[in-house]
């Protein structure tokens, strides 16, 4: 699965990443931000992740855009084991989309081009 953070540049693009538990037994997750620009996105939210007996919940993943290029990363979530009980290892692939650019401010300057 991919997630798209799509915004202006230099802002802050909030996703989240919604999982369910099936079984009967609590899960826990570790979450992890691997790949090149992986220092774009953070977890602001911790790197552990519980989910209950047919529970649900979800990981909040931030980007903020630092270059005009699209960043690249991949959400790495491995089981801890609670009770014996270990879930599937989930990869998701994050990928950045800059669909605009805000300027600061405008700075207007007067000067001669020449002097003689």
């Amino acid at each position: 699965k991919t997630v798209e953070f799509t915004g202006a540049f230099h802002a802050t693009v909030v996703k989240k990443v919604h999982l369910k538990n099936p079984s009967i037994k609590t899960l826990m997750y570790n979450a992890t931000l691997v790949g090149r620009e992986a220092d774009d996105f953070s977890l602001p939210e911790g790197n552990t992740v519980i989910i209950p007996p047919k529970g649900q919940a979800s990981v909040n993943v931030e980007f903020t855009s630092r270059f005009l290029h699209p960043a690249e990363a991949m959400l790495l979530l491995t089981s801890k084991t609670v009770g014996g009980i270990g879930g599937a290892t989930l990869t998701f692939s994050l990928k950045s989309k800059i669909t605009h650019i805000e300027p600061a401010g405008i700075l207007k300057c007067k000067s001669p081009c020449y002097e003689l």
